[in-house]
């Protein structure tokens, strides 16, 4: 079996297509590393990268990446609804096969000390590869965010992992860290109140008493006019979508308000969509097994 990870970065830059495509060029170029998908957010202003590879060369293509990011990337200039530290905003590592989580946070620090000292970069580790409590949760470095962080590294609790002691003007800050499969999942609102959102994702993010595993913000979506509800469920097993969605769908109701679509960003596993199916469909006695692809590629 081949010792595979997946690597999901996150870039500040969501309109300019020709940036995303020399990124993600870095990526392509890379031996032995598969690029699975990448999409943009205008409004998020924010792009989010799916490949996977063998570990060495996912780390090689995650820093070449970075490095092309933060060339073209000027944080100074750069407006969004999603919050956000800098041009590679946060490199996640996922142990797909043959591979350990131990051994991905250790590839989580060969990379962001990298990124650190070739490029200047304050790095900071997060979940599993934390260094600390405050670390795990990625909210809580992104704290304050790009704005914010020439002030917050001055504090010595918030010292960086890696990199400089001091913002990277231009760059700003990188998260690095390995952490298991998410699903990023959005659900759209038909009104342009902000407070809905915010009061809906309050009502089901874990933080605020909420779904264990699931961590939500309120956004608008300016070029439709509409909100939204922006989250990752951290561990779909646990804390499944359509449980969120049903959730979702109530608390709008209280405020007058539909859900008018929903969305996932980059890839989710099949499991998580069968298990949807199974719950609204209410299917008996049904088995993944049953589905035809499965069966096709096994």
């Amino acid at each position: 079996m081949a010792r595979l990870i997946e690597c999901v970065p996150n870039f500040s830059e969501g309109r300019n297509k020709d940036i995303i495509e020399q990124i993600v060029d870095e990526i392509r170029k890379t031996e032995n590393v598969k690029l699975l998908d990448y999409s943009m957010d205008a409004d998020h202003n924010r792009s989010v990268v799916t490949f996977i590879g063998e570990p060495d060369q996912v780390i090689e293509a995650a820093f070449k990446a970075t490095k092309v990011a933060s060339e073209l990337i000027d944080m100074t200039k750069h407006t969004g609804g999603h919050p956000r530290m800098g041009a590679t905003d946060v490199i996640p590592l996922i142990p797909i096969s043959d591979v350990t989580m131990e051994e991905c946070v250790e590839y989580s620090k060969i990379l962001g000390k990298r990124i650190g000292e070739e490029l200047n970069i304050p790095v900071f580790l997060y979940e599993k590869s934390a260094t600390s409590r405050n670390r795990e949760d990625l909210a809580e470095i992104r704290k304050g965010q790009y704005e914010g962080m020439a002030e917050k590294l001055k504090d010595e609790e918030w010292k960086p992992d890696f990199g400089p002691a001091e913002l990277n003007i231009k760059s700003g800050v990188t998260a690095v860290g390995a952490r298991p499969p998410l699903i990023a999942y959005n659900v759209n609102l038909g009104t342009s109140d902000l407070s809905i959102a915010k009061k809906i994702a309050k009502a089901v993010r874990a933080k605020t008493g909420g779904f264990t595993y699931c961590k939500a913000i309120g956004l608008e979506i300016k070029e439709r006019n509409i909100v939204q509800v922006s989250m990752n469920l951290v561990d779909y097993t646990k804390t499944p979508i359509f449980r969120v969605f049903d959730t979702i769908e109530r608390e709008a109701r209280r405020y007058g308000v539909n859900v008018i679509g929903s969305e996932i960003i980059g890839l989710v596993p099949m499991q998580a969509l069968v298990d949807v199916a199974d719950y609204y469909l209410r299917l008996e006695n049904f088995s993944s097994d049953q589905i035809l692809e499965r069966k096709i590629f096994e």
